[in-house]
């Protein structure tokens, strides 16, 4: 078992490499094991909670401690971002991909060496010690049931906001959610937009092209943000009646939870960011338990003007 000493030396390389390093103050001494965190970004809410589901679950381990990277969207330097937690001696890394296809070698690669939990976003093969996160098929087809039940006998026409191309999150919402239009006749999807899981580019581009789309009656956005993006564009543009439906659940003034209580969103689909888990399960590898599993797969749930006073008031 490795024990690293956490002198002033890490700290300034840390410093000179982007990374953020974390752990109680007045608890400088020896610690066991320290664990990377690379994140795909911080421009999303949701992995701002992640990180902090990470960070409190980490202070309960005073012989741990963890580093954190921001790739900022771009999976070179997220490539880069992890060669360095490398060369700084983790003992095991948790990632959040940016896409799967550019992260799949360097995962690979450092699963030869240590321990790998793949958290969220998937890569393109299972060359990891473990994979943490919700059913996002599922989800996109619950999604389309709620879109279904909305428009009802009539039907409608929707747009679709998606995240990231290259995600495995934004194409499987997207798969599971046209799969379940797709049993509807009356419901058109009428356009498609890419926002990036961002609420001011899904804004932007909602502008754009709502004068394109002179009847919307739905717009599912595959995260809360870029959902309130298209709502605020809306409204922006005079445009009423439009329904929003959101992915997150997260809670605080501008969470989806919240969204929805203020009658925002029509309804959204909690999302756990499995921060937690991954460090209560990143401590069973380092401690070799066995019979882990490889899959761990979250629980979602649907979150409408039916039961949001439930999380409200939670």
């Amino acid at each position: 078992m490795k024990r690293i000493l956490v002198p002033v030396l890490i700290v300034c390389l840390l410093a000179f490499t982007g990374c953020s390093f974390t752990g109680r103050e007045d608890e400088v001494g020896e610690i066991e094991y320290v664990i990377g965190v690379s994140q795909a970004n911080l421009g999303e809410p949701w992995r701002v909670s992640m990180n902090r589901e990470i960070q409190e679950e980490a202070n309960k381990h005073k012989n741990a401690r963890v580093i954190f990277t921001d790739a900022a969207q771009s999976s070179q330097k997220q490539i880069r971002d992890v060669e360095r937690l490398m060369k700084q001696g983790i003992d095991l890394l948790i990632i959040s991909p940016n896409e799967a296809k550019p992260l799949t070698p360097i995962v690979q690669e450092t699963y030869r060496k240590i321990p790998v939990i793949v958290l969220d976003r998937e890569i393109e093969n299972s060359n990891y010690t473990m994979f943490i996160g919700a059913d996002n098929q599922l989800i996109g087809r619950k999604a389309g049931q709620f879109v279904s039940q909305l428009l009802g006998a009539r039907g409608g026409k929707v747009v679709e906001i998606g995240g990231l191309l290259g995600s495995t999150p934004a194409k499987d919402r997207s798969d599971g959610f046209r799969a379940e239009l797709a049993k509807h006749e009356n419901i058109h999807i009428v356009g498609t937009i890419t926002a990036d899981w961002l609420r001011d580019k899904a804004e932007d581009l909602m502008k754009e092209q709502l004068r394109k789309w002179p009847n919307v009656d739905v717009v599912f956005a595959q995260n809360d943000p870029m959902a309130l993006g298209a709502s605020r564009a809306a409204s922006a543009l005079g445009r009423k009646g439009i329904k929003f439906i959101g992915i997150d659940g997260l809670s605080g003034q501008w969470g989806g939870i919240q969204l929805v209580g203020r009658k925002v969103l029509e309804a959204t689909f909690i999302y756990p960011t499995g921060g937690k888990e991954a460090v209560q399960y990143a401590f069973s590898i380092l401690n070799h338990e066995a019979n882990l599993p490889k899959r761990v797969t979250l629980d979602s749930i649907k979150v409408t003007q039916e039961n949001v006073s439930e999380y409200l008031s939670q």
